[in-house]
């Protein structure tokens, strides 16, 4: 069997972006992998809004914080990608997330204020076109109503109006979904509103409600992959702006990023072993040979290089005993605390985090793994995303813009190696 020029281990955001950035090159690209932080998102794409964590400092200015972070932290991923590439890789992901019908939208070098389901303010790079009649109707506080529905959890209406005593005229309502009773799941509503006729019956039930709002905001589950048609669909019906807001994990969020990358990896000629693992690796000079899966469905997979894009327990690319972490792939060492007592704070939400959350492996400039001797692991071994060590992603506000960045550097340099 020809080699790969590339094996990506990992399917998140970091898995995600590797193997479209390898493609857009023209690489051969193999990907294997389980469920990542990307079917758990909100669809926010970050790139970084809080530093230091311990003052909880948020920035409007994304790459004024950047400076301030790699002044104070210059060991962070982020010390070792420039401010134009973080921004080429990120246009470049999510011109490939518009071609597949799913819309970003955000402010030139500004970080945008919208809503959580909570009600909280979360500042991030880009969001769903979707969102976006949300974040001026934040910003003008002019009059909405925000629906929500007997049977969905994690989004309450009524929570989100309580958090945001600044906005006066902000009213609820909670209300039947067409067609559905009991407990109501969010893609099993997306999938709903794919049908004209339950948008028409949604409206209708609405419409009374109105009163003076000029926007009306529904938890995120206006459609799978046709999202903007349902939003205009529904503008239209009700005469007002329509926006959504994330639901808790899981949302629909997830499954409509990983769709577009489904529809969109395979006709750049991507090959995908969905939900396998890697479970061996022999590695030679030349490269690797990785088995995907176990038992009678295990394959074997040769690459002539490799993207480590596992992320960190959630992914499990590193795993956990009573002694230590590991990396679960090729057994790479990882920087963590010296011993497990150390791993946490006493305080769960101690201001400056815990010590386990910037644990991951050590990388050279290009993002090539080390070895116990301090040297790089294996001249095509790349590591992206979460897994790398001295972040804390989840508290900077950073995920998937320090995913996408990082791949994007990995697979640039690698095009260097391989031709």
């Amino acid at each position: 069997m020809t080699p790969y020029d590339v094996m990506v281990i990992g399917s998140g955001f970091a898995g995600m972006a590797a193997s479209l950035f390898a493609a857009n090159r023209g690489l051969s690209v193999v990907q294997a992998g389980a469920t990542g932080g990307i079917d758990f998102s909100t669809g926010f794409l970050d790139l970084l809004a809080v530093h230091p964590v311990w003052e909880g400092r948020v920035w409007e200015d994304p790459f004024a914080a950047l400076a301030a972070l790699r002044a104070d932290l210059p060991d962070h991923p982020y010390c070792r990608v420039t401010d134009e590439e973080i921004t080429t890789a990120l246009d470049e992901f999510t011109a490939f997330l518009a071609a597949q019908g799913l819309c970003y939208t955000g402010r030139p070098r500004r970080n945008t204020a919208t809503l959580t389901a909570a009600g909280t303010i979360k500042y991030t790079w880009r969001l769903p076109c979707s969102a976006w009649s949300g974040v001026e109707a934040l910003e003008s506080r002019a009059p909405a109503l925000v629906v929500d529905f007997h049977g969905l959890k994690g989004f309450s209406a009524k929570q989100i109006a309580e958090v945001r005593a600044d906005w006066p005229h902000l009213r609820t309502a909670r209300i039947h979904f067409p067609g559905l009773r009991g407990e109501l799941f969010p893609e099993h509503m997306a999938w709903s509103l794919t049908d004209p006729q339950v948008r028409i019956d949604l409206a209708a039930a609405v419409s009374p409600l109105l009163g003076d709002a000029q926007f009306v905001g529904f938890p995120a589950v206006l459609g799978l992959t046709d999202t903007m048609e349902v939003v205009r669909h529904l503008e239209k019906l009700l005469g007002r702006r329509v926006f959504e807001i994330p639901t808790v994990p899981p949302s629909i969020a997830g499954p409509r990023l990983r769709a577009a990358f489904d529809r969109g990896l395979a006709p750049l000629g991507v090959h995908t072993y969905t939900q396998k693992l890697i479970t061996a690796v022999h590695i030679h000079a030349e490269g690797f040979v990785l088995t995907a899966g176990s038992g009678v469905t295990a394959v074997e997979i040769p690459a002539r290089a490799a993207i480590l894009a596992t992320g960190r327990f959630f992914g499990k690319g590193l795993v956990a005993d009573r002694t230590c972490v590991r990396e679960a792939v090729f057994g790479i060492p990882v920087t963590q605390p010296k011993q497990r007592s150390l791993w946490h704070q006493a305080q769960f939400f101690a201001p400056r985090g815990h010590p386990i959350n910037q644990a991951g492996v050590e990388t050279d400039a290009a993002f090539r793994p080390l070895g116990a001797n301090g040297t790089v692991f294996h001249p095509r071994l790349y590591a992206a995303g979460a897994i790398l060590a001295h972040q804390d992603w989840a508290r900077m506000k950073c995920g998937a813009g320090l995913a996408i960045a990082t791949a994007f550097k990995a697979v640039d340099d690698l095009c260097t190696r391989l031709h």
